[in-house]
């Protein structure tokens, strides 16, 4: 397991501010759920961890700045599952798996049967080992999800940088994925941080909420702390109700109807 440690990490867009300094340290094994409406800045903070975005301030882990690292180093310390990943629709699986072990495999090299034993172990356990010789394009939404947060476990990086990983699925679906996310966490010692729209299961799967808005952060803490009707309805402009449920502590976020809307004016 490891820690990650973020100190006034901020991302500007011409002169757009899309994150404000942000600091946080994340616990070794701590699973951190970003929420916040579309443009809060959540991809913006995942993607400068991951060295996608240049970004101001200092990301490290376990005291190892992550700038300083080449990107393989880096990729050994950090696995990404973007929003929306390029799926070649003419791979297989497993050489779409496979492409997760390139920190691993030389310039000039192939991979061994090591990479090849990581990747068939991953797709079992994410019970995909009857898909290996399947293309990618014949899969089905939910298929192809687990298949690249399969990409992302043969990396063997100890954090784990989800974009929202459910996005593209039905409720069976979105449950199926977060589930087996936290079962990876327990058998893997995993430190992940997500960005996931559901507040529900966001609050349900998550040890600690971090909602941004606007690029600032606007509350962190356990779910019954930062998703309360009144936080939400200023942040979302919704009416909703928020509901802890008494045998398990779970917070559910539920719409109502009546919010009001301004007319539009003519001008």
């Amino acid at each position: 397991m490891s820690e990650l440690v973020l100190e006034d990490v901020g991302v500007t867009y011409g002169e757009r501010v899309a994150l404000a300094p942000f600091s946080a340290a994340i616990a070794a094994g701590e699973w951190v759920g970003l929420i916040g409406p579309n443009g809060a800045g959540k991809s913006s903070l995942l993607r400068s961890i991951a060295g996608l975005t240049k970004h101001r301030g200092s990301i490290s882990v376990d005291g190892d700045r992550l700038d300083d690292m080449s990107d393989r180093e880096r990729a050994k310390r950090v696995a990404y599952v973007p929003q929306e990943p390029l799926i070649p629709d003419d791979m297989t699986v497993t050489d779409y798996v496979l492409l997760g072990r390139t920190p691993y495999i030389g310039y000039w090299s192939s991979e061994s049967k090591h990479d090849r034993a990581v990747v068939a172990d991953t797709l079992d356990r994410l019970r995909l080992a009857d898909f290996a010789p399947r293309l990618l394009g014949s899969l089905s939404g939910g298929e192809r999800q687990r298949v690249v947060l399969a990409r992302a476990l043969v990396q063997q990086a100890p954090i784990l940088l989800l974009d929202e990983p459910t996005s593209a699925l039905d409720i069976g679906h979105q449950q199926q994925a977060l589930e087996l996310v936290t079962e990876l966490r327990c058998n893997q010692s995993l430190t992940i941080i997500s960005a996931l729209h559901d507040l529900t299961l966001a609050g349900t799967y998550t040890d600690r909420l971090v909602m941004l808005h606007e690029g600032g952060v606007v509350a962190s803490g356990v779910a019954a702390e930062v998703l309360t009707a009144e936080r939400l309805g200023a942040v979302y402009n919704v009416c909703v109700t928020v509901e802890v449920d008494p045998d398990d502590g779970a917070v559910i976020v539920v719409p109502r109807r009546g919010f009001p809307v301004s007319a539009p004016t003519d001008d």
